[in-house]
Formats: C-alpha cells, sequence, structure tokens
C-alpha cells in the first residue's frame, strides 16, 4: 500500500501536467483553425470572383463574336449579289438584329461614311463621322471593336457631353463588293453587357468591363466610374495587362479601401473584365464566425478539465481501476468471438483437421457449398467428401511423409445428384516438434476457372481445325523468321510438307517470281511492326514452278506481355482474276478502237457524199424550175430527184453532227443569256410546218428571265429537233404544247408535247440512240433516227439533260432541263 502512494502522487501530477498540456493545444488548434478560415475565406472570395470574371468574359466575347459572325455572313450575303439593293440590304439588316437582341442598330456606309442602307431607316446618303471612332481596320472582312460613343444612333447629331447617359459601341468590318470598299456598321447596346454583369455579381462585388486601351465600356450600378471615362495610368493597364492575360491583386483598386481586384483578358478581343470588392467586407463574415471558435475553445477547456477530474477521481480509487481490468477481458473474449465470426463468414473453405485427416472444425461456407449440417461434416475424412477418381489424390495431402510447406491438389467434389464442383486444396501440416497435431487448410472453388479452361481448350481446337481447313494457305513464323505451323492448302500450293518446314527460316521456301537468285520478302518484324493488318499483291512460284499472282496478307500475333509473339500469313490466289482482267482491258481497247474508226468512217464518208448531193439538188432544182411550163411530168420527175437529194443532204449533216459531238472535235460558243426569245425563235421558224397540219400551238413561258450559259444555235437545234418531232407525228388538226418555267432546283424546265401515238414504256431510253425509232413512230413519218441522239449529246455538253415521257391521254412529252446561273465550259 505504501509502494502504491508515490506511484498515485505521480499519475496525479502527470494527469495534471498532461489537461494543461492539451488546454495549451486546444488553445493553439483553435488559434491555428481561425487563421486557417480566414485564409480560407480570402481564397473562397478569390476563387468566387474569378469565376465571375470568366462568366462575365465568357458573355461579353460571345456577344461580340456572334455579332462579328453575323457581320461576316452579311457582307458573305452581300458580296453574292449582282448589284448592291439598299431595300434587300436594309431587309437582311433587320434580320440580323431579331437575331441578335445585343445589338441596337446597324447599317450598310460607303467608305466615305455615307449611309447606304440602315436597319433604322436613316435617309440614303446621310454622312456618319467614322474618324471619331477611332483608327478604321484596315483589312478585308476583319470586324473591329471601335471606342465607346455617345447617343443612341448613328444620326443623332454631335456626341452628348455625358456619354454614360446614352451610348452605343461599334462594330465596323470593312469589305470590297462590286469593285468598291465597304463598311457595314453594328451598334452594340453596352446596357445589355451591364444589365448581365448586373444580374451576375452578387451585390457586394463590383464588375466592369473596359477596353485594351482602358476606356470603360460597361459596369455595374455601384462601380464608381462612368462609362466612356479612360483608365489609360490606372495599375491594372500599366503593370497587370502587359505581365498577364489572367491574374488579380490585393490592394488599390478603382473604388476606395482595400480591395480584393481579379481581372481577365477576353480571348479574342481587346477587351478585359474587372471584378472587385471590399475586403473589410468579405472579413465581416468572418469575424461574426469567431465567437463560434471562441465558444468552441471554451467547451474544449471544460472538456479537458472535465476528463482531468474524471482521471483524478479515476486514480483515486482502486476498486473502480479493477472493474476496467475486468471489462478489459471482458472485451478480449468479445473479440475473439467476433473473430470467430468473421472466419466462418469467409467465401473460401477454411478447416482443420487431426493427425488422421479428420474434421474438426469448419467454417459456415462449408454448408453452403455441400448443403449439409456443419456437424454432420465434423469427423469425415475430406477424402470421402471428394469424387473417387481423385480421392488418392487428397490422402497423398494428408500423409505423414510428404513434404512440409503448403501442400495444393485439384479435386471434383460431387455437391448433390448430378453436380460436380471444383475445388483448390491447399493443406498445412501442424507439427509439435516432429509430431504432426493435425492440419490447417482451405480450399477455393475453381469451377468456373476450370471448365474457362476446357472451353478454351475446345475452341483452340476448333481454330485449329479451322485453319486446317482454310482453302488459303496460311503460315505462322515466331520472332525468328522461322515457321511454327503451315496448313493443308500450304503444303499442296508449295508441295512441300509440314515436316520439311517446321523450324525452318521463311526465305528458304515461297520464292517470289523475277528474283535470281529467287528470295522471299517474307521479313516476320520489318515492316509490319507497329501495324495490325499488312496486304499488298506479289507473285510467287507454285509447286509446278508456274508463276501466280497471290495477294499476300500479313498480321501480327500478340504474345506475352504486349509484345509481339510472331506473324500470320495467308495468300489469296487471284491469278485468273487477273488474267479476266487483262482479256477484260484488251477488248475495251479493241471496243474503243472500233468506235474510232467507225467515227472516222462516217466523217470521211459524209464529207465525200455532200459534194456529189449539192451538184444533184442544184440541177435538179433548175430542171423542176425549167420543165414546169415545157414538160410538167419531167418537171415533177425533177422534184422527186430534189426531195430525194434533201433527205440524202439532211440524214449526212446529221451523221457529221453525231460524229463531230462524239470525236470531241464540234465547238460550243456559250455565252449568258436568256433562253426564252430562243424558243421564242424556234417556234416562229417552224410556224408555217404546224400550218400546214393544221395544228394549234399552246405556248406558255415563264414570266422571269431564265438566263443560263449556252450556246444559241445548239440549244435552237435541240427545241427545232424535238419540236419537229412532235409536229411530224401529231395528227392533222391535233394540238401541241411549248411551256418553259424556272423550277425550285435552280434549273430551267422546257416542256414540249404532243397528241401523237407516244412511245412504248421500254423504249424511251433507246429512242436518244443512234439510228433507233420509236416502234410507233418508225412507219410512215419518215426520220432518220438521229436527231434525239443529236439533242442529248448537245445537252449533255452543255450541262443539262433531255428525257421522254408518255402523256396521260396519248401522246409524248420531251423534258429539256438547263442549269441557270452556270454552266461548264466545253
Amino acid at each position: 500500500m505504501a509502494n502504491r502512494r508515490p506511484q498515485t502522487v505521480s499519475l496525479v501530477w502527470l494527469a495534471r501536467g498532461v489537461g494543461a498540456a492539451l488546454a495549451l493545444a486546444a488553445a493553439l488548434g483553435v488559434g491555428f483553425l481561425t487563421w486557417q478560415s480566414r485564409n480560407e475565406a480570402l481564397d473562397a472570395a478569390q476563387e468566387r470572383s474569378r469565376l465571375i470574371a470568366r462568366v462575365l468574359e465568357d458573355h461579353a466575347t460571345q456577344t461580340i463574336e456572334s455579332a462579328a459572325l453575323a457581320l461576316g455572313t452579311l457582307g458573305d450575303a452581300i458580296r453574292t449579289q449582282p448589284a448592291v439593293d439598299p431595300t434587300h440590304v436594309s431587309q437582311m439588316l433587320g434580320q440580323m438584329l431579331l437575331a441578335q437582341p445585343a445589338l441596337r442598330e446597324a447599317a450598310l456606309l460607303s467608305e466615305s461614311g455615307q449611309i447606304i442602307s440602315s436597319s433604322a431607316g436613316h435617309p440614303p446618303g446621310s454622312l456618319v463621322r467614322l474618324g471619331e471612332w477611332g483608327p478604321l481596320p484596315g483589312g478585308d472582312g476583319k470586324v473591329t471593336l471601335m471606342h465607346l460613343q455617345g447617343g443612341r444612333g448613328l444620326l443623332e447629331g454631335r456626341r452628348p457631353q455625358r456619354i454614360d447617359q446614352v451610348s452605343y459601341l461599334p462594330l465596323v468590318m470593312p469589305f470590297q463588293s462590286h469593285a468598291r470598299r465597304l463598311y457595314l456598321v453594328a451598334l452594340v447596346n453596352p446596357d445589355a453587357l451591364a444589365n448581365y454583369q448586373q444580374g451576375v455579381a452578387e451585390p457586394e462585388w463590383h464588375a466592369a468591363l473596359f477596353s485594351y486601351q482602358g476606356q470603360l465600356l460597361a459596369a455595374t450600378t455601384e462601380f464608381p466610374l462612368k462609362p466612356g471615362t479612360w483608365q489609360q495610368a490606372h495599375r491594372l493597364f500599366r503593370e497587370a495587362l502587359p505581365a498577364q492575360a489572367i491574374g488579380g491583386w490585393q490592394g488599390a483598386g478603382f473604388s476606395e479601401g482595400h480591395q480584393m481586384v481579379t481581372y481577365r483578358v477576353s480571348r479574342s478581343r481587346p477587351m478585359v473584365v474587372v471584378v472587385e470588392q471590399e475586403r473589410s467586407r468579405l472579413l465581416a463574415e468572418w469575424r461574426d464566425g469567431l465567437w463560434w471558435n471562441a465558444g468552441a475553445l471554451l467547451v474544449m477547456e471544460l472538456l479537458i478539465l472535465g476528463g482531468m477530474a474524471a482521471a483524478l477521481r479515476a486514480l483515486a480509487t482502486r476498486a473502480q481501476a479493477q472493474k476496467v481490468l475486468d471489462e478489459a477481458y471482458a472485451k478480449l473474449s468479445a473479440s475473439e468471438q467476433e473473430m470467430s465470426l468473421v472466419l466462418r463468414s469467409i467465401q473460401e473453405l477454411i478447416f482443420r483437421t487431426n493427425a488422421d485427416g479428420e474434421l474438426v472444425f469448419v467454417n459456415a461456407r462449408w454448408s453452403l457449398v455441400t448443403r449439409e449440417p456443419t456437424q454432420k461434416i465434423l469427423g469425415r475424412k475430406i477424402s470421402t467428401l471428394a469424387a473417387p477418381a481423385d480421392r488418392a489424390q487428397v490422402e497423398r495431402l494428408f500423409s505423414e511423409t510428404a513434404p512440409d510447406g503448403v501442400r495444393h491438389a485439384e479435386v471434383s467434389v460431387p455437391v448433390s445428384p448430378g453436380e460436380l464442383r471444383r475445388f483448390s486444396l491447399a493443406v498445412v501440416p501442424l507439427r509439435t516438434g516432429s509430431r504432426i497435431d493435425g492440419f490447417a487448410g482451405s480450399a477455393v472453388d475453381v469451377t468456373e476457372r476450370y471448365e474457362a479452361e476446357a472451353r478454351l481448350q475446345q475452341q483452340l481446337h476448333l481454330v485449329a481445325l479451322l485453319l486446317e481447313l482454310s482453302p488459303q494457305p496460311t503460315s505462322m513464323v515466331d520472332r525468328e523468321g522461322c515457321y511454327v505451323t503451315v496448313n493443308r492448302a500450304w503444303e499442296d500450293f508449295t508441295g512441300r510438307r509440314r515436316e520439311e518446314v517446321v523450324g525452318q527460316p521463311v526465305d528458304r521456301h515461297l520464292p517470289e517470281c523475277g528474283m535470281e537468285p529467287p528470295t522471299s520478302d517474307w521479313v516476320p518484324m520489318e515492316g509490319i511492326q507497329g501495324q495490325s493488318l499488312l496486304r499488298y499483291e506479289t507473285q510467287f512460284y507454285d509447286r509446278n514452278h508456274d508463276c501466280r499472282d497471290v495477294v499476300q496478307s500479313k498480321v501480327v500475333v500478340p504474345g506475352d506481355e504486349n509484345g509481339p509473339a510472331g506473324v500470320l500469313f495467308t495468300l489469296t490466289d487471284v491469278s485468273e482474276f487477273r488474267r479476266a482482267e487483262r482479256a477484260t482491258l484488251e477488248a475495251k481497247e479493241a471496243a474503243e478502237e472500233a468506235s474510232r474508226v467507225k467515227s472516222e468512217f462516217i466523217a470521211n464518208m459524209s464529207h465525200e457524199l455532200r459534194t456529189p448531193l449539192q451538184s444533184i439538188i442544184g440541177y435538179s432544182e433548175l430542171g423542176r424550175s425549167r420543165g414546169e411550163a415545157t414538160c410538167p411530168k419531167l418537171s415533177a420527175m425533177f422534184g422527186d430527184i430534189h426531195d430525194s437529194g434533201r433527205r440524202m443532204l439532211d440524214l449526212v449533216n446529221d451523221l457529221l453532227d453525231v460524229s463531230a459531238l462524239e470525236s470531241g472535235v464540234g465547238t460550243f460558243s456559250l455565252e449568258r443569256c436568256d433562253i426564252r426569245p430562243h424558243i421564242t425563235a424556234v417556234v416562229r421558224e417552224l410556224k408555217p410546218l404546224m400550218t400546214a397540219r393544221r395544228l394549234t400551238l399552246e405556248m406558255s413561258q415563264a414570266p422571269e428571265p431564265l438566263v443560263a450559259r449556252v450556246d444559241p444555235l445548239r440549244f435552237q437545234q435541240v427545241i427545232r429537233n424535238v419540236l419537229a418531232n412532235a409536229i411530224r407525228f401529231s395528227p392533222e388538226g391535233g394540238a401541241i404544247t411549248v411551256r418553259s418555267l424556272r423550277q425550285s432546283q435552280g434549273q430551267a424546265h422546257l416542256a414540249i408535247m404532243d397528241r401523237g401515238p407516244g412511245i412504248p414504256e421500254p423504249e424511251l431510253e433507246r429512242i436518244f440512240d443512234a439510228f433507233v425509232q420509236s416502234s410507233a413512230t418508225s412507219t410512215g413519218a419518215g426520220g432518220t433516227g438521229l436527231g434525239l441522239a443529236i439533242c442529248r449529246k448537245i445537252m449533255a455538253a452543255l450541262g443539262g439533260r433531255i428525257y421522254a415521257e408518255n402523256r396521260p391521254g396519248g401522246g409524248a412529252v420531251f423534258h429539256v432541263l438547263m442549269p441557270l446561273g452556270v454552266a461548264v465550259e466545253t
């Protein structure tokens, strides 16, 4: 008892010292946390100001860039117009203002500043003083932000004395249009920027937008400066902006007092956003929170004092200490029980046996796997639970003669009728000296892995069979370039057996054609390293030493550690395909040569026939005119000769046209013109033929010009041929309709309709071939069968097209389509 008292006194002094130390530590900790909370409040405010500056800069930049993009689009639209139409430009300016709510007004100005067109309806010719806006941009299409100007619009007279009353921010884009320099001007409403700043910034934050030159463009209502003022001498423009585009400081700002200032430069425009707040207002909330820290310190000190008093009271009585010790023993017992529960909840099978291998302990997992109560399992040997084929292997795990250390085995265990599970056993002998007292071990269910390995072996066997049955010669080489395997198709192609080549280098087999000495480019890792697939065409000698065209494919086979294991090769014999390709090419060349000879023959024959035909026509016309009075019968004969000669001459002329169009020597003189007068001229030319056959004509032309680039003579030839066919095949007293109009696809549409016999459906395309006539019109109406072929060739050269359809109720309609505004030079 005497020994315990000094020890108790020492413990009392120790408890008092620890209490004092804890009280001091609590005071220091609260002070540190208070200082840290102050810094965190400042950091949070700084981060908040950066976020606000970023949001405001993004809005201002997007507003200006959106307006600049609209000006660029409008400028491109004006350039494409044939001439600057003030009315049309005013409409486009108005549409732009509707799409850009931040714009107040837009206008198109001349180089001298005179208004050409305005969204506000200003009188054309009114003068705008562009020089007061600052230096005008020199580049074409560059949108420049000018100085802030006073007033609401372009023509409010001289600038007011106080620009903060009402102002606008001009955006100017110069561009060239129709050989003169013009300016597109958009007036940005600074109030739109200020309203957005007012909505984003919190009441204690002041936000402003400056130009890079120091002019205030827009600001919140609490900002001390007025829009339009210049601040070039401020620290922001003298020191901060030249150093970095994004930053801030604490100190003197634009407002009075110690400010927290953050700025951010626009990413594409010479503007800078400034956000500031007085630091004392930021720290006011922090100071209000100091009472909580003081209260927390007081509570901690009271707790420490109370704990120290409790410790002293505990040291005063040994009985309480003994009670605590008993409670500790109880907790230890509870922990042992918890560990037993944890062991029973492990997903693996945990067990312990005696020296004979009989189970003396198992965890709860055994009951779930074997579907038997734990008490029924205890006392049984593990070997009796295994399948009969694996029992001997399990018995060896519990043999005294087996080596020390962990003993492993994989066995199958029937868990229910017809169901086997595969387990991996691990057993460790428990020894006392040299005597084995028992065994401890575990079992892991590896059924899924075992089945996956079996499926993998089946898949590998299937792949091997597919490789062997593949009709393409296939081989694989390792990283050293030696054969690993070949299939039967490879053996048939090369004439060598796999036993002869496996393990041999690749370049000893499959030589390429034309190599002296024969070599192979099958270098496994060169040329395909880093590629997933390499395919090219080459030639190899086969088993009969015949040169074969093959497509060779190479692919890298992945190996261990993400490295290549080798290269897989396949050969595809394309010899027959190449022979057919060469035969097709030779046949094509022969056909082209025959077509060329035919065209030359037609051209030569036509030229040779024209001279005698001109003589026949001339003399027959002379004989007919002189014999009308003396010998009418002879005059009629000369008339027949004259008509036949004219038909022959028309045929020769058509043949010459076809020959010229096919050979490419026909010339086209393209010019931009309205095609409607040419349609009218051809109709007027053929009017006598329609009168002779008592045909009526219904003609309607498009009200607006149909301007296209055409050869007028060739285009009239197309209309003449089609209209002549309609006259020829229409019944006497019938009607012919000619209509022209502009289609929405940007092309002119001409339709010539008749009430003739029509065209059989299978022949709607064939009638445009040379010397082909419709079976419904080939008798009794005459014609050479070349007119429509010439029409299609002419329309193809002009960039248009022609096609035919049958009319409901009888007759045919021919459609002629021509692109408007553009044509291909021929």
